[in-house]
């Protein structure tokens, strides 16, 4: 089963993992005061609009949309709101855009992907971590392998510290990043097992322009099993 990202973000929010925030609706009825609502609450002039659907690139099908005032954002949300989306991953006959998820903006310095799944050739958890984030981490595989760094986790021994380490080093972070990023891992891995996720990905994880590690997406899917 799969969710969407507004509510994989509740969930990482649970675990104390810093997000992109911001508000869903369903009506375009909703989007003005929705809009006003985020840019008063993160107070900011800048918002993002997202389609929800269950496939990954929504960016480069038109369904994720930067928006430098209110009424681009306005306009956003009544273009993508009962949009048919498609991208690489729903296929040529695309979704029906049913959610907007409205949310803050970021200025982001770097972008990283993380990622937990069930590795079942081996009957452990793998967590990967690369650089190169904001891209799909299969053509990450294919075009530059050695990026992608990969620990796999002993079910008996858990999640050791020194795998940590050389995860969180592998995103090339020093001093207060480094820390937010070793914390940001950490629960990560808590939320994996806790929830009885199959698939774990933050995709990216950014460093804002600030120096903050945040989850600007999210993609979780569950075993139906484990509902």
């Amino acid at each position: 089963m799969k969710i969407h990202e507004y509510q994989a973000k509740l969930l990482l929010k649970e675990y104390d993992i810093p997000i992109q925030d911001g508000y869903v609706i369903e009506n375009i009825g909703a989007a003005e005061e929705t809009i006003l609502k985020v840019k008063n609450k993160f107070k900011s002039k800048d918002v993002v609009v997202k389609a929800q659907i269950h496939a990954g690139g929504r960016g480069k099908g038109g369904g994720v949309k930067f928006c430098p005032n209110g009424d681009d954002a306005l306009q956003s949300c009544q273009n993508i709101l009962g949009m048919n989306l498609i991208t690489h991953q729903t296929g040529p006959g695309g979704q029906l855009v049913q959610k907007v998820y409205i949310t803050q903006a970021f200025d982001m310095a770097k972008e990283f992907y993380v990622g937990i799944t069930m590795d079942r050739t081996t009957g452990k958890d793998v967590f990967m971590v690369s650089t190169e984030g904001g891209m799909e981490i299969e053509e990450v595989a294919k075009e530059t392998p050695e990026k992608i760094i990969k620990v796999w986790i002993d079910p008996l021994e858990g999640f050791r510290s020194f795998q940590l380490a050389k995860l969180a080093r592998g995103l090339n972070l020093e001093g207060s990043q480094y820390k937010q990023a070793v914390k940001i891992l950490k629960k990560m891995y808590v939320c994996f097992k806790e929830k009885d996720i199959s698939l774990l990905e933050i995709n990216p994880l950014v460093e804002t322009d600030n120096g903050e590690i945040i989850a600007i997406d999210a993609k979780m899917n569950f075993d139906s099993n484990a509902l």
